[in-house]
């Protein structure tokens, strides 16, 4: 299990200030970062938490999973390894180009 939460449903409205005063119930956060739209730098209502230990990661998700922040109910759960976003060769992923010799359903 990692130290890494993922943290859904959060109000809008919500900072890094106020997460990290939440989880500070299980143990001791290291990190916060609220996950922002990049063109108007608004909340998406979710977050990542990195609490110090596993212990305390598991402690947050038993005591906050489910529990009511301002007016919203949280999911909390362990944050899953970002993908690697690798390159594409730019193709339309799987469908015929235009003018392309062969059509859906010919061969």
């Amino acid at each position: 299990m990692g130290k890494e939460l993922y943290v859904g449903h959060i109000s809008y409205e919500a900072t890094e200030d106020d997460l990290r005063r939440t989880f500070s119930v299980a143990g001791a956060v290291t990190s916060v970062h609220i996950i922002t739209d990049p063109v108007t730098g608004k909340s998406k209502g979710c977050a990542y938490v990195r609490m110090a230990t596993e212990e305390e990661a598991r402690e947050a998700i038993d005591c906050l999973d489910g529990a009511l922040m301002g007016s919203l109910q949280i999911s909390v759960s362990v944050a899953r390894p970002q993908k690697k976003q690798g390159h594409t060769s730019g193709g339309l992923k799987g469908k015929p180009r235009p003018g392309s010799r062969f059509r859906r359903g010919q061969r």
